[in-house]
């Protein structure tokens, strides 16, 4: 027996919910992007200001982004240590 060490299905079930933590972040990350980026062009805004708000919503798509990553992964660690 292989005391210590992960099965097949356990590498698989970490390669599927990196890659699920992965998209999930992308897109969360993509949709507080175009958020920002559509109140930009709905009120009408120019000059610094609309480059302050998609940086701003750049910022703001990458921070939920990591988020996401740092949750889904903490969630499953803790799953796995229960046995789930």
């Amino acid at each position: 027996m292989d005391m210590g060490r992960e099965s097949r299905w356990e590498k698989d079930a970490m390669t599927v919910e990196i890659v699920f933590a992965l998209v999930t972040a992308a897109m969360l990350g993509a949709v507080v992007f175009a958020a920002s980026f559509a109140l930009a062009l709905a009120f009408d805004v120019t000059g610094p200001a609309r480059e302050h708000t998609v940086t701003g919503g750049a910022l703001l798509g990458a921070a939920a982004g990591v988020w996401r990553v740092v949750r889904v992964l903490r969630r499953f660690d803790a799953r796995r240590r229960q046995g789930h």
